[in-house]
């Protein structure tokens, strides 16, 4: 727990990432987690993934834009990304955050760019996913997502095990027959908000999936990804899908790039629809430090690849 505090502390830290910039096996071990720089970078990752049989996410990274400039470039960007998605036949959707299209400067800014990506998406016949960004955003993004969906239904929405307000807006969204993807949450939080016990925020994420699962959310046709790694809440989310007689189809798993990847090929193999989520851009280091927070193998591993003689 006081790693994880650490680390998502440093995440806020940007002078850090401009120093591990200039390391060539720090660079090394960030591209285990983000496909690099560029969408070009972006697109090869989502084309080897794709030939394996995996869905994908991509995310373009950064947040908190501070001039509407550039919200506008972030939302350019994810409209060309979808022009060559489509062009190359790769079928993937973009996951963005509503800071990054200017929720802090303007709400009819970030409405506006968002548009813009989910009309292309739209025309590619393609869902975009607003992803959930700290807790003092949650109430804007659920209210924009309430807002927007019935104008587009290709928009998909994140809610966070580890907050503990999650089980009332998981109802709101199933009375949307919202498409959700739940997970566990990467963001410092008080305790007065987010469970500070990872078996909390496990025991959470259970009863989450079970509410996702049921029946009446299956009849408001809820469609929901789960995104974890940890194989005993795959488990539960399989087991209950069993039970309840939910068709392989009607949910997915969703994983990291760079994360787990031994679980690929099993889950695929028994019929599970499995999502990657793929990110990119020169705005990484703090997407980088809440993977590292999120799991002591992961920090480990990069901490072994820094030290190995070459």
């Amino acid at each position: 727990m006081i790693l994880r505090t650490l680390l998502l502390k440093l995440s806020t830290y940007q002078r850090i990432g401009e120093v591990m910039d200039r390391l060539p096996a720090a660079r090394r071990l960030v591209r285990r987690f983000v496909a690099g720089r560029s969408a070009e970078d972006a697109l090869g990752v989502i084309a080897r993934l794709r030939a394996a049989g995996l869905e994908v996410a991509v995310t373009y990274l950064g947040e908190n834009v501070t001039t509407a400039g550039a919200a506008a470039r972030a939302a350019d960007t994810y409209v060309a990304l979808l022009d060559e998605i489509e062009r190359r036949r790769l079928g993937a959707v973009p996951s963005l955050k509503l800071t990054h299209l200017g929720l802090d400067l303007d709400r009819a800014l970030c409405v506006r760019e968002l548009t813009r990506v989910v009309e292309r998406g739209a025309r590619a016949g393609t869902l975009v996913w607003i992803d959930m960004e700290a807790s003092a955003y949650t109430d804007r993004t659920l209210d924009l997502y309430a807002e927007l969906r019935p104008r587009h239904p290709n928009l998909a929405c994140v809610v966070q095990a580890y907050l503990r307000r999650t089980p009332r807006d998981v109802e709101r969204l199933i009375d949307l027959g919202a498409t959700v993807r739940l997970c566990k949450g990467a963001y410092q939080e008080p305790p007065s908000l987010a469970y500070p016990d990872k078996r909390d925020v496990d025991r959470s994420f259970g009863a989450l999936v079970d509410r996702l699962l049921a029946p009446d959310a299956r009849a408001r046709r809820v469609y929901p990804g789960f995104a974890t790694h940890d194989e005993s809440l795959i488990r539960h989310a399989r087991r209950r899908a069993r039970e309840w007689a939910v068709p392989p189809d009607r949910f997915e798993i969703q994983m990291l790039h760079g994360i787990r990847e031994d679980l690929h090929r099993t889950l695929r193999a028994d019929g599970l629809t499995v999502r990657v989520l793929v990110p990119f851009g020169e705005d990484w280091y703090g997407y980088f430090m809440r993977r590292l927070a999120e799991r002591p193998a992961n920090l480990a591993f990069f901490l072994r690849q820094l030290v190995r003689p070459r």
